[in-house]
């Protein structure tokens, strides 16, 4: 009954925030509801952009990915925290300084209203195939894992997962498609609070639980003496994150999340002025360089605790959960969690509504439609997209590499090629429209064709060899299987260059005729935040140091 209550109290404080907090805000303009009014704070911004990038998928994949494999998963958080103030200090200013809604608008400045289009196109596949599904999938696996639903509702476990899926996705919808960007960060603001103290009382408990003492140190040095192969942060060839990755595709992953995702940057765009949103994503860096704690610490626990005794890595996180907090906690903790969950699915929908209302229903459906007129298209867009993720989020279990890797690999198709169009969009002034198209289309079919073809055709040539010289033994197995076809994030790297060549032989072969003269906005105030590059040194010198340590 205590998890019960405190799992409604704490929804519904959230939900009265957000309500208090956007009464004012007219939700019918394209800046009151795409934007928040252009009325966001550093604080606001911050605990937004980990609550749309920390989610359900993010704590239960990724300690499912520690669970297995240790610290070395820990480079898709701290290497976060140099791409994040890349953004704010290269990509903010020449964002902002145009007073642009979406990234697919910026697009259009610079190329032309087509490339826009397909850009747009791009980042609605990736929400809805992709992100939103797994927000969805990962939320409805932690619930099902800490509640044991199946057993407590007297259904199946597929039966527990459509349940789930479908209660979460129509309280999301509520939320995002009729509260506009404002509801949604505030609510973000107040879930990040509880969800980092949350998420901190996890490893609290789990450690003194494993300690002989009782104790937090005598925790750690239990987990360090016993599980000494789980603090190596140099991954071999056989692992997720081998140790060359991170000096390819894993960056680009990276830079294009943080610097050219809408869902993120429509976050950031929403700040009064360039400088508050300056200082949102440093702070937003520097906790998510401590998010390890969170989001790594407690699956290496988990294997502590479980080892072989778990087989499903990706439920180890919530398993965890279930035993080691008291019952008053774990409704507090399911609620917050809960949030986190909506908080993405809100996120990427309203920024689809976004994407949908301001970049293709005017060009495509629409021309003389009013703010107004665009902004509901947009709303019933979104509702149709959620409906499509909920009904492919149940799928997601059957997975084969586990969830994290399932995100990774299926955002490389568009992460690539988006990125390049964006930095040569940025870098330079006479590369013309029809490079962009061909690298964004080109480029998506380049990696599908590497990941779904060629990479598993060569590695299925090499594993026959391997038979035919009577190879048997799993290790070598795994390693001729590793080493058959390069990694998906050393593919990501390599067609990153490819697709920047491109642009650049067709910039040289047929240049842009007239010059792209960037748009200055008066919107707000673009004064750039005068302390961004030094405190963005101290932070990427931490995130260093934490390699130089393990």
């Amino acid at each position: 009954m205590l998890a019960i209550l405190s799992f409604i109290g704490f929804t519904a404080l959230v939900a009265g925030v957000a309500w208090y907090s956007t009464r004012g805000t007219n939700e019918n303009t394209a800046d009151g509801y795409y934007l928040g009014g252009r009325s966001l704070g550093a604080l606001t911004i911050a605990g937004s952009l980990l609550l749309t990038n920390l989610s359900a998928e993010q704590i239960v994949g990724l300690n499912g990915q520690a669970f297995s494999e240790g610290i070395l998963v820990m480079a898709w958080e701290t290497l976060a925290a140099i791409a994040m103030v890349i953004t704010a200090v290269w990509f903010l200013p020449k964002y902002m300084n145009k007073g642009i809604t979406t990234i697919p608008e910026f697009i259009e400045g610079r190329f032309d209203e087509n490339t826009k289009a397909i850009l747009s196109v791009l980042f609605l596949i990736a929400f809805g195939i992709v992100l939103l599904p797994t927000i969805l999938y990962a939320g409805s696996k932690a619930f099902i894992t800490m509640f044991e639903l199946p057993e407590t509702l007297g259904v199946s476990e597929t039966a527990a997962y459509w349940i789930c899926v479908w209660s979460i996705g129509l309280i999301g919808i509520i939320y995002a498609i009729y509260g506009g960007l404002k509801a949604v960060a505030v609510s973000d603001l107040v879930n990040a609070i509880g969800l980092l103290i949350g998420g901190l009382l996890i490893p609290y408990f789990g450690l003194t639980m494993i300690s002989d003492d009782g104790s937090i140190s005598g925790g750690i040095s239990k987990l360090w003496i016993e599980n000494q192969d789980k603090f190596d942060v140099t991954g071999d060839v056989t692992s997720s994150i081998p140790v060359g990755t991170i000096f390819t595709g894993m960056m680009i992953a990276q830079m294009y999340y943080w610097g050219t995702n809408q869902s993120i940057l429509q976050r950031v765009f929403g700040a009064k002025s360039l400088a508050e949103g300056q200082k949102g994503m440093m702070l937003a860096a520097f906790v998510k360089f401590l998010i390890p704690v969170i989001v790594v610490l407690p699956g290496i626990i988990a294997y502590n605790m479980f080892g072989s005794e778990l087989t499903d890595a990706d439920a180890s996180y919530p398993e965890l959960v279930r035993r080691v907090l008291p019952g008053s906690l774990l409704g507090f903790f399911a609620a917050v969690l809960f949030g986190a969950i909506l908080s993405s699915f809100n996120s990427l929908l309203n920024s689809s509504a976004t994407l949908f209302g301001f970049d293709l229903y005017k060009k495509f459906f629409n021309r003389g439609a009013t703010e107004q007129t665009a902004v509901k298209a947009g709303k019933r867009f979104g509702l149709g997209l959620a409906i499509v993720s909920m009904s492919i989020a149940p799928f997601i279990r059957y997975a084969p590499d586990g969830l994290f890797s399932y995100i990774q690999q299926a955002l490389g198709s568009l992460s690539v090629p988006i990125l390049a169009v964006v930095i040569i969009g940025i870098l330079t002034k006479k590369v013309p429209a029809i490079g962009a198209k061909i690298v964004l289309i080109g480029g998506v079919l380049m990696y599908l064709i590497s990941l779904l073809g060629l990479g598993p055709n060569m590695v299925k040539s090499a594993l026959a060899k391997a038979e035919a010289d009577g190879i048997t033994d799993a290790a070598q197995l795994a390693v001729i299987e590793a080493e058959a076809y390069p990694h998906f994030l050393h593919i990501m790297g390599i067609l990153f260059v490819i697709n920047i060549i491109i642009m650049l032989v067709v910039g040289a072969v047929k240049p842009k005729t007239d010059e792209y003269v960037p748009h200055v906005t008066d919107a707000i105030d673009t004064t750039p935040w005068k302390y961004a590059t030094v405190v963005g040194i101290l932070i990427t010198l931490l995130v260093l140091s934490t390699y130089l340590i393990f």
